[in-house]
């Protein structure tokens, strides 16, 4: 009896700022491993997702969305995302089927045109659940992606409605050299506890404040204790830029940032499976996207 070989290895998801590059990941897991938010930027750094079944294992590479750099803290992020597509097996490029591909995608196409070959591309048309007013337009929108990719194959999905992931996975598959599995079957991802609790902190802050200050906040874990009885103590810093924001940040009478602690703690909790007292408190640092020992401080360091 002849066995099925086994199919393992690294897969880069590409793609501009908010075409749902974490929401895939986390579908494609079937559990949240990323921070996701309507914000663009809401992913800073490279962070692993790992799929494990029978006879195949995928290990997802997520990365911040890529895109005109304005400070030091954007320049990181396109360092990041540029680094991912270097050694990994198959590099998805992810779209957003609805929109007309912008500079942002002219460069993105541009890059991975000129990347060596040993990697595969794989062009994923995503949100195809969003209802088009034209659907030629659609059509054309998504002929141009493939032209821009120099017609690369294309599947298509939408990854909050979960369409076409089962497609996807088995195209991925199809696609692996076989080899053995690089983690153990139960590791979903390479991230701390500490690391997924200052991104779950920050999503809960994108989410609830309004559109200036995102950007121009960062989060610090202070402290992550395990107490006697089971809980976890964390002990947070919300970093923003100006008087102002810490303002906005707090919200009248403390309400805003209650709200923000309690949303972040609920999904600490759900994943790490434990209690948490989450204590959190903000601060001002001028302008630290361009301040490199707070880039530092929060961990946005280039690998090279």
């Amino acid at each position: 009896m002849t066995s099925i070989a086994h199919r393992s290895g690294f897969i880069a998801i590409i793609g501009r700022p908010n075409v749902g590059k974490s929401t895939l990941l986390n579908a494609l897991l079937g559990q949240k491993v990323a921070a996701v938010s309507p914000r663009p930027q809401t992913t800073r750094r490279r962070q692993l997702g790992i799929l494990t079944i029978e006879n195949a294992q995928l290990v997802f590479v997520d990365t911040p969305g890529i895109h005109q750099a304005r400070h030091k803290l954007g320049e990181f992020l396109n360092y990041e995302a540029e680094e991912a597509a270097d050694g990994v097996d198959i590099i998805i490029w992810l779209v957003d089927s609805s929109d007309q591909p912008t500079e942002d995608d002219i460069r993105i196409a541009d890059l991975l045109n000129k990347l060596p070959l040993r990697a595969q591309r794989l062009l994923v048309l995503n949100k195809i659940d969003i209802p088009s007013a034209d659907a030629e337009g659609e059509s054309a929108n998504s002929a141009e992606y493939v032209k821009l990719l120099n017609h690369a194959e294309a599947l298509k999905v939408s990854a909050t409605k979960k369409l076409g992931l089962d497609e996807l996975r088995e195209k991925l598959i199809s696609m692996l050299p076989e080899r053995p599995p690089d983690y153990p079957e139960e590791q979903v991802t390479d991230s701390y506890e500490r690391d997924i609790a200052a991104d779950l902190l920050r999503e809960a802050c994108l989410i609830q404040l309004r559109d200036e200050v995102p950007h121009s906040l960062a989060v610090r874990i202070d402290e992550f204790k395990e107490r006697e009885n089971g809980m976890a103590y964390i002990a947070a810093t919300i970093f923003v830029e100006r008087e102002s924001q810490k303002g906005i940040v707090i919200g009248e009478g403390g309400k805003m940032l209650k709200s923000i602690g309690s949303a972040a703690r609920k999904e600490i909790e759900e994943m790490g499976g434990r209690k948490v007292f989450l204590e959190v408190r903000v601060k001002v640092s001028k302008d630290w996207r361009d301040n490199q020992n707070m880039l530092n401080q929060f961990g946005y360091i280039k690998r090279k």
